[in-house]
């Protein structure tokens, strides 16, 4: 083989060089900020006690999520007639860039030591930055709620959260 036969595969990994680059430029120029801008307007409209988190992992991976900290206000009351009742706190949707620009949609589970680990997360979907929009974000919203109300409040057949 001749040194000439590299020329095709060094221009291809010049040119997925750029590609990450530019991922990664969208990401912070407009995609980080419409998820965190959005993630806010949700928390500010229904206030359940779910907060916004920007994340860095690494220095070369960021994330924003959207986590359940603390308990909704208004069902407090509820609460007090069950003195042995626990607040479960964590879950969360997480909106992570990878290694090579794209986002990672996943939803982690709260921490509950008699859940096997296998059970903890469940990956939704992966798209280039550019492909995020707030329609998209609420979507993501809306599934996680979805997957939520399900290990709260599991059906009988399977056996989440307590």
């Amino acid at each position: 083989m001749k040194i000439e036969h590299l020329e095709e595969h060094v221009k291809d990994y010049k040119v997925s060089i750029k590609t990450v680059v530019d991922k990664k430029t969208v990401w912070q120029t407009k995609t980080k900020s419409l998820i965190i801008t959005t993630l806010n307007a949700v928390c500010k409209k229904y206030d359940i006690g779910w907060k916004v988190q920007e994340l860095n992992w690494i220095g070369t991976n960021e994330a924003v999520n959207i986590t359940f900290d603390s308990f909704p206000k208004e069902l407090i009351d509820c609460t007090n007639q069950i003195p042995a009742y626990q607040f479960i706190q964590g879950g969360a949707l997480v909106f992570s860039q990878s290694y090579s620009g794209d986002v990672h949609m996943f939803i982690l589970f709260p921490y509950v030591e008699q859940i096997p680990i296998e059970n903890s997360s469940v990956e939704l979907e992966i798209h280039a930055p550019d492909e995020i929009t707030e329609k998209l974000i609420i979507e993501k919203v809306d599934e996680f709620l979805k997957e939520m109300i399900s290990w709260e409040v599991p059906s009988t057949k399977k056996k989440l959260g307590y």
